[in-house]
């Protein structure tokens, strides 16, 4: 019996950090072994808002290494560059023929990212949605992890395969978000404010490539308090959030001593970060020199993007078939 089939993908801009390995990568990892999974790094996506491609390329086998890195097997999955699938574009392009312009305007997506680049709102973050929707009908996925803020693109590449079924007679399977809820961790900075990020507020972000002096750093300066004045208190969120670090890097018996500290308003948040700071160096540094090894050892990087490629394309190239029949488009 075939496998559904999952499928996800990353931009390669900014840094791998601790939420996307809680929140996306570990997961990723158990996917593997239950269904049919394309996992990609989105470089065509990157460039409808970094048009700038110096250090595209190694920002991409970089991705490559962490994904690797942090337990997706080549082997099991086809990991493999966006561009890399050229029927990936021939989709977007029958796709853009069923969407209209005022629905895409429209897009939380499209209109964050005008406000934040009015100088460059061009056709591809426009159609952004679009060549999200052939990422995913491409391999015909049904279930596609993705948070809240992409949420509105998925339902898109819903609207976008009902109508292309409806035009052209029943060919793709619809798409849902698909995650496993009960194992989430959802992962704040350490400032307090908001979830960790790729590219933004670095000081407050755990990334995979920190080296063990910046962990240590970044860490003895996140948000505490005074303390608790009462037993038994409610934590505030910054501080919910390092015992959620702790719960991820430390010891059950080093979690439950802090845990009683601070139902008892004994807890001391500098001997609390410095041992947050020793367990999280241990945590990451696994991570980081896999990945670093993998990045430097260029053949190796080459035979898993030519086959994770060779997959995704014979994958791509069946549909597309179908997509050409059905609209009428196969010639010979």
């Amino acid at each position: 019996m075939s496998k559904e089939v999952v499928l996800s993908g990353i931009r390669p801009t900014g840094l791998l950090h601790l939420g996307n390995y809680f929140g996306a990568m570990r997961n990723y990892v158990r996917m593997q072994d239950e269904y049919d999974c394309y996992f990609f790094v989105a470089n065509w996506h990157s460039l409808t808002t970094h048009p700038d491609t110096k250090e595209l390329q190694s920002s991409v086998y970089r991705v490559i290494a962490e994904n690797m890195a942090c337990g997706l097997d080549p082997n099991k999955v086809a990991l493999y560059i966006q561009s890399d699938v050229p029927e990936i574009a021939e989709l977007y392009l029958y796709l853009n023929m069923l969407a209209y312009k005022g629905e895409l305007e429209k897009t939380t997506s499209f209109k964050d990212k005008a406000r934040s680049q009015p100088d460059n709102i061009n056709a591809g973050l426009l159609t952004y949605p679009v060549l999200q929707a052939a990422d995913i009908l491409i391999h015909r996925a049904v279930k596609v992890p993705v948070g809240k803020d992409q949420e509105q693109n998925l339902e898109m590449a819903r609207n976008f395969a009902e109508r292309f079924n409806y035009r052209y007679g029943d060919t793709f399977p619809l798409p849902y978000a698909f995650n496993y809820n009960s194992e989430l961790v959802k992962i704040m900075g350490l400032d307090g404010n908001g979830k960790m990020s790729k590219s933004e507020n670095q000081m407050s972000t755990l990334y995979l490539a920190d080296d063990d002096d910046t962990i240590r750093k970044k860490i003895m300066k996140a948000k505490t308090d005074s303390g608790p004045t009462e037993t038994n208190a409610a934590k505030p969120d910054y501080i919910e959030n390092l015992f959620t670090l702790l719960k991820i890097a430390s010891d059950a018996a080093v979690v439950k001593k802090f845990e009683d500290d601070f139902n008892n308003c004994q807890v001391r948040y500098g001997d609390m970060k410095k041992q947050l700071a020793d367990d999280m160096i241990r945590f990451i540094q696994p991570i980081r020199e896999r990945a670093a090894a993998i990045q430097a050892d260029k053949a190796l990087l080459a035979k898993v993007i030519k086959q994770g490629a060779e997959k995704a394309r014979t994958s791509a190239d069946a549909t597309l078939q179908l997509v050409r029949k059905a609209i009428g488009m196969n010639y010979m």
